[in-house]
């Protein structure tokens, strides 16, 4: 037995998060710069993207969870010597993991025996949500701790996000996007196609026309997934304020890849994501079955 922990960069549902008994462990958020709510809890996804939409020169700010957030957390399992494992957003993202990092060593000065594992997801979104949800099916089928870490480290290697956005200018404030993708899209209209890979953003392609640069991310995933082996994948979505639009490009996804995509992670994009992204970012989420690692 062991307990599976994330910050709420995940974007896991509720539903999801109570099904598997995760511990979900908020950053913050503001529109103002000023009063920060806590993922999830004090703020309302769908009010905060109504916000952005509505007022496109408002750009929010985030906070990472206090030190003593992810402490409160950890010290309850070592009291009941439950091992533990937290993934947090990618470190070149938020310092999330360096927060959970310090309240690990304070745990454990009290619970020398704890076993508590910080994970850097090297991820986000619905590729973090991917990767727990690796986790989870490793939980069922007995696999030990130990191994699921062994196999969860080799797995993150394998996770990807290929997406787009409706503006870079979140990107660019927020310093997420490099000098180079911000020079090859800085023509009026330019829209990026973006990779995450092992923790850091990638340019992937550039577009105008966002039905075609949805395409192109279809097409660049296909690669991906062909190259490696597509039976040897699960593959979601993620979409931020168009609901109809994340509807439609599942099926867009599940024609062009020729995959069913896994329901349990299809993940409306969290406010955290949305401050560094705005309110119109749409991608394919890719991770490796832990049953398929040699």
């Amino acid at each position: 037995m062991y307990q599976i922990i994330s910050d709420s960069a995940c974007d896991l549902t509720e539903l999801y998060v109570k099904k598997h008994n995760i511990e979900i462990v908020p950053l913050t958020a503001s529109l103002d710069g000023e009063t920060y709510l806590k993922d999830k809890t004090e703020i309302n996804r769908k009010d905060f993207y109504t916000t952005m939409v509505e007022n496109p020169d408002i750009f929010p700010k985030t906070s990472l969870p206090s030190v003593e957030s992810f402490e409160t957390v950890f010290r309850k399992y070592a009291e009941q010597n439950i091992p533990v494992v937290c993934f947090t957003i990618s470190i070149h993202l938020s310092g999330s993991y360096n927060s959970a990092s310090m309240a690990k060593d304070v745990v454990e000065e009290d619970y020398p025996d704890a076993k508590i594992v910080v994970l850097d997801s090297q991820q986000d979104t619905v590729s973090q949500a991917l990767i727990i949800d690796q986790v989870v099916r490793m939980q069922n089928d007995g696999i030990p701790f130990d191994t699921m870490i062994e196999n969860t480290k080799k797995l993150m290697g394998t996770a990807r996000i290929f997406f787009t956005v409706g503006s870079l200018d979140y990107l660019r404030i927020g310093g997420r996007i490099g000098k180079m993708a911000i020079s090859a899209t800085g023509k009026l209209g330019i829209k990026p196609i973006i990779i995450l890979k092992d923790g850091e953003v990638n340019l992937g392609g550039v577009g105008r026309n966002r039905g075609k640069l949805k395409k192109n991310i279809i097409q660049i995933a296909d690669k991906y997934l062909t190259e490696n082996g597509k039976d040897n994948f699960v593959v979601s979505i993620g979409y931020g304020y168009d609901a109809i639009e994340g509807v439609a490009f599942k099926d867009e996804v599940e024609a062009g890849l020729g995959v069913k995509l896994n329901g349990d992670t299809n993940v409306e994009i969290g406010v955290i994501t949305a401050v560094h992204t705005g309110p119109h970012a749409i991608g394919i989420g890719v991770i490796q079955k832990y049953e398929t690692l040699k």
